[in-house]
């Protein structure tokens, strides 16, 4: 019984969650009679490639695209190796204010990144770097940093310190057991901090919008809200242009779907 109950739970959360992606698929290549007619699960007539096409033209798709992997990748690699560093630093180093260090850290999860607009504009407009991509990617590092350094602390707790006292004694620095050693071993925290930040970097819309003017430099969640304002009788179109919004994160996260488990459930019993 607690097997069927299981599977049962199981179930209803997967088609609960899927539900929406395929009815989206199906969306894409209906055309507007077919959607209106509130089948929503019928397969359509023919293929309509051509939402895609004019998502993919009179969306901008590439342009947008091109921004937001430009600010993703910045944001995350400056995330992983500041938070790591952090975290290691907190964890393994005996200094009395480690403590402080990681409460301040946890008080920054706390911190709304709305509340942050009009203090973040009047700073940015003053050393002039408003309406640039580094705008978006300063605010997006220093509000991913705290929940990362809370994953990776709790990690690097839980790792031995045998390891580094042997790396030490054969000679290795402190810098080489950090890169060499410790970061391979979280890995798949890594991984999870990867994801969470991708995902939300990826979505935001309220600073892109705000700190950010110049269509050139627009990001994505821009170019899916603009699309839908001017297209909103083509709903082909629209679906067309959620779904290719929303593949790069499905392909991030397929690809990194088995070390992300490890590093959720890994982070949740040593942590």
């Amino acid at each position: 019984m607690r097997k069927i109950a299981v599977w049962i739970l199981f179930s209803v959360l997967f088609v609960s969650q899927v539900y929406p992606l395929v009815w989206l698929l199906l969306y894409s290549f209906k055309t507007n009679k077919e959607i209106m007619s509130g089948q929503f699960l019928s397969l359509p007539a023919t293929l309509q490639w051509d939402n895609y096409s004019s998502a993919y033209t009179a969306g901008h798709y590439l342009q947008y695209l091109t921004n937001s992997l430009i600010v993703v990748s910045i944001t995350l690699l400056f995330t992983l190796v500041l938070s790591a560093m952090v975290s290691y630093a907190i964890t393994r180093f005996n200094w009395k204010w480690g403590k402080a260090v990681m409460l301040l850290f946890l008080i920054g999860i706390m911190i709304p990144i709305q509340s942050t607009l009009l203090p973040l504009v009047v700073i940015f407009k003053n050393i002039g770097i408003l309406n640039t991509h580094l705008s978006l990617i300063l605010p997006y590092i220093a509000f991913a940093i705290p929940i990362a350094v809370f994953i990776l602390s709790g990690f690097f707790r839980t790792v031995p310190r045998e390891i580094e006292e042997s790396a030490s004694m054969d000679g290795a620095s402190v810098y080489r057991i950090f890169f060499n050693i410790m970061l391979p071993i979280i890995a798949p925290p890594l991984m999870t901090v990867t994801i969470l930040t991708f995902i939300d970097v990826w979505n935001e819309y309220i600073l892109a919008s705000t700190f950010i003017s110049k269509i050139s430099l627009k990001t994505l969640p821009f170019g899916i809200y603009s699309f839908f304002s001017q297209y909103s009788t083509n709903h082909g179109a629209i679906g067309a242009y959620l779904i290719m919004g929303a593949i790069p994160v499905i392909t991030i996260y397929f690809i990194l779907s088995e070390k992300i488990t490890k590093g959720m459930v890994a982070g949740a019993i040593k942590g």
